[in-house]
């Protein structure tokens, strides 16, 4: 039996409740706390499989496995609980799922989580998939050796230096403008192998939210603009206001193509670029609910959330209409911070939410961090010009400039 700590209510050793009634999912960020709330109001207990004793999911989950996502006993506890099993981080081990899959079913797979975590294999896929999709990713190359940046072609710079695994919020990736750059952050990357993008004239991001059911119907959410500051999500406008809806179709039918090919089951976000003559590039996805998608818990029929919780649980996709304009900000630990002091202080919530269409989610994280995902605000309204006046007096509150 391996080191993991169990919770009192849970353990491999005695009788598993009735299984109908419970879903699983591997991680305890806020991805699986958002997850188990919305489970827990269709009717579902959740149980929370996380190394860490005290994580946001594991604060609303009615069972909490203390356990390495790659722990043995910890994987079988919990496929014994459950009727189905997600994750909410795209680097849990696919071997994991492997594992569960043979005891109970998982959504998404092994197969669809092992591409995304991979940027060469990811990159691959969306090649392979174009002819169906009717987009492609940014020209790139594999560099995984000295000889390979000697190799790099004039068209390819500038660019973006990316690590092949484990990157996010902007990590693992540096901006190169020649082979000298490149070779500087090969070696400050430790030379792991990496993948460079062209660096393409972009316009702006949008984001893609579809869902898969195990029946193979499939499910597009409004198209999502965002904006970035420093590699992390900044703010999600929804409608977006400049997607056309041209571009909009474009980019929900290339959505379907790719989540129809990977054979996909639950949630997936696909991130797309739109450059400056209108074109649509196929940048990344992530397997399963996203930052950006946040807005739907205040602003649509059916929550990322409960529709990851339908597509696992096998039931009937959700309604994907938007009933009101929004707009989301992430919340960083920076606002617990006045200017330079390493004291945090709390927020003003009391005059954000008196904001009208003010809806606040906080993660229970009890420390905050500069640039640490603390929570997200999203203002709702009946037009979009309203629901962004208020975010901007939401950010002349907590001091984040607009």
């Amino acid at each position: 039996m391996s080191n993991q700590k169990l919770s009192p209510q849970f353990s491999p050793f005695l009788p598993a409740a009735n299984p109908q009634t419970w879903l699983g999912v591997m991680g305890g960020g806020q991805l699986g706390r958002m997850f188990a709330q919305a489970a827990q109001s269709m009717g579902f207990q959740v149980a929370v499989l996380e190394p860490a004793d005290d994580c946001p999911a594991g604060q609303v989950a009615q069972r909490l496995v203390n356990a390495g996502y790659g722990d043995a006993d910890g994987l079988d506890a919990l496929a014994a609980q459950c009727l189905a099993v997600t994750t909410e981080f795209e680097n849990v081990p696919a071997d994991s799922l492997s594992r569960l899959a043979r005891q109970v079913f998982v959504a998404p797979n092994a197969h669809g989580v092992s591409v995304a975590q991979d940027r060469i294999a990811e990159k691959r896929f969306f090649v392979d998939c174009a002819p169906k999709s009717g987009v492609m990713p940014a020209p790139h190359k594999v560099i995984a050796s000295l000889e390979d940046i000697a190799a790099i072609g004039d068209d390819l710079l500038p660019g973006i230096l990316k690590t092949v695994r484990m990157g996010y919020d902007g990590k693992g990736q540096v901006r190169v403008r020649s082979r000298e750059d490149v070779r500087a952050a090969f070696d400050g990357m430790g030379q792991v192998t990496c993948l460079l993008e062209k660096m393409l004239p972009l316009a702006y991001e949008v984001s893609v939210l579809t869902a898969r059911g195990a029946d193979g119907q499939s499910v597009v959410y409004p198209i999502a603009e965002n904006v970035h500051r420093d590699g992390i999500l900044f703010t999600t406008t929804v409608p977006g206001p400049n997607v056309s809806d041209a571009c909009a179709g474009t980019a929900q039918r290339a959505a379907q193509a790719i989540v129809a090919e990977l054979g996909y089951v639950g949630v997936l976000c696909i991130e797309f670029f739109v450059l400056a003559d209108g074109s649509l590039v196929v940048n990344e996805m992530a397997p399963r609910p996203h930052n950006s998608g946040h807005y739907t818990i205040d602003a649509c029929v059916t929550s990322q959330f409960a529709q990851q919780v339908r597509a696992m649980a096998r039931l009937p996709l959700g309604d994907v209409r938007q009933h009101s304009p929004a707009v989301m900000l992430n919340i960083l630990g920076d606002v617990w911070f006045e200017g330079d002091s390493d004291e945090p202080r709390e927020p003003a919530w009391d005059q954000v939410l008196a904001l009208p269409g003010a809806c606040l989610h906080l993660y229970g994280k009890d420390d905050p961090r500069r640039a640490r995902k603390m929570g997200h605000l999203t203002f709702v309204a009946p037009t979009l010009e309203e629901a962004r006046r208020q975010l901007d007096a939401a950010c002349a509150v907590l001091g984040i400039a607009p």
